[in-house]
C-alpha cells in the first residue's frame, strides 16, 4: 500500500463525511454473533451478563439473595430475579475489492471508477458506524472506535491502490467470531478463495453483506459492431457482432448473480447490487437497512 497525496485523502474523507452525515448513525443490530462479554456489546435476547434489563423471571433453586429483585418481589407472594440481557462484542470489518477490473470507469475514461465508488461506500459506511460508537476496521485490521479510528480507516482507504490482476478476494484467515463483514466488489471473477471466506464466516456463525458494484456498461452491455474487448488484466476477446453477444452476456450475468445470492443466503449473508448510474446514497440507504435489520 502506497500513500496517496494528502490532498486526495482529504477530499475522499470530506466526501465520505458528507455522505455519512446525510443518514443517521448506524448501530449494528442483533444477530448471530459470538457469546462473549465486551463493552459496547449487542444483546442476544437471552439472559446473561449485560447492562440492559431483559425480563423478570421467577426465582428458582440456585439463585442467591443478591440476584433477587426484592422491590419487584414485594408486589406479591413470589420472588423474582431481574435478568439482564447477555451481550456480545460486535465489530464491523469492511473489505473493498482491488482487482484491476475495478478500475473500469466507462468508455470515456473520465467518469468515476467502480473502485472509487466502492471505496466511497466503504468509508461512508465506516464513518456512519463509528458515529454510532461501533468498533470498525478494514478486514484483517484491528477494530476500534472513535475519531482516531475514523482517521486511520480514512487514511487506509485513501491509500488503497488497484492490483495488477483482474480478481481479488478477502482473506479467509481474517474472518473472526462476532464480526459483521461488508464485502464490496464487482464479484465478476470466480475465485474459490471467496467461497472459502464465506464458508469460514458460516462456520463461525457470523453474518454480513455482499454488495456488487458494476458500471452501467456492465449492466446493459450497450455495444454493437466489430469490437475487441480487453480486461485490465490483459484478457482479450474479439467479435464482429458485439450486439449479438448481448443476450448471452446478460444471461451469464444473471446466472452469476443468482450464484452469488445463493452462496450468500446459505451462509447467513445478504447479497445486493449497485451500479454507478445510481446515486451513492442508494447504496448507503440499502446497506443501513440490511445491517440494522440483521
Amino acid at each position: 500500500m502506497t500513500a496517496a497525496p494528502a490532498s486526495e485523502i482529504a477530499v475522499l474523507r470530506a466526501r465520505a463525511e458528507a455522505a455519512s452525515a446525510a443518514l443517521p448513525p448506524l448501530v449494528l443490530a442483533r444477530g448471530r454473533v459470538a457469546p462473549v462479554v465486551a463493552p459496547g456489546g449487542h444483546g442476544l435476547r437471552r439472559p446473561g451478563t449485560g447492562e440492559d434489563f431483559w425480563q423478570y423471571r421467577p426465582a428458582h433453586e440456585g439463585d442467591t439473595a443478591a440476584t433477587i429483585d426484592w422491590r419487584r418481589s414485594a408486589r406479591g407472594d413470589s420472588q423474582f430475579v431481574r435478568d439482564r440481557e447477555r451481550q456480545t462484542a460486535r465489530t464491523a470489518a469492511i473489505w473493498v475489492g482491488r482487482g484491476a477490473g475495478m478500475g473500469y470507469r466507462g468508455q470515456s475514461e473520465k467518469g468515476e471508477s467502480k473502485f472509487e465508488r466502492a471505496r466511497m461506500i466503504g468509508l461512508s459506511l465506516a464513518l456512519s458506524m463509528i458515529r454510532a460508537g461501533e468498533r470498525v476496521a478494514l478486514l484483517g485490521e484491528q477494530a476500534g472506535a472513535g475519531a482516531a479510528q475514523a482517521e486511520k480507516i480514512g487514511f487506509a482507504m485513501g491509500s488503497m491502490g488497484l492490483l495488477s490482476g483482474d480478481g481479488d478476494h478477502p482473506d479467509p484467515g481474517a474472518a473472526r467470531p462476532g464480526q459483521v463483514a461488508v464485502l464490496i466488489d464487482d464479484f465478476l471473477q470466480h475465485d474459490a478463495r471467496l467461497d472459502a471466506f464465506i464458508q469460514r464466516m458460516a462456520d463461525l456463525g457470523t453474518t454480513g453483506v455482499m454488495l456488487q458494484v458494476l458500471h452501467p456498461d456492465e449492466e446493459g452491455f450497450p455495444f454493437a459492431g466489430a469490437l475487441r474487448f480487453e480486461t485490465a488484466g490483459g484478457l482479450r476477446h474479439e467479435t464482429r457482432d458485439a450486439e449479438g453477444l448481448r443476450r448471452a452476456y446478460l444471461a451469464r450475468l444473471d446466472a452469476r448473480r443468482e450464484m452469488l445470492a445463493g452462496l450468500a443466503s446459505r451462509s447467513g449473508l445478504v447479497f445486493g447490487t449497485h451500479d454507478l448510474g445510481q446515486p451513492l446514497s442508494e447504496a448507503l440507504i440499502w446497506l443501513h437497512g440490511v445491517l440494522a435489520a440483521r
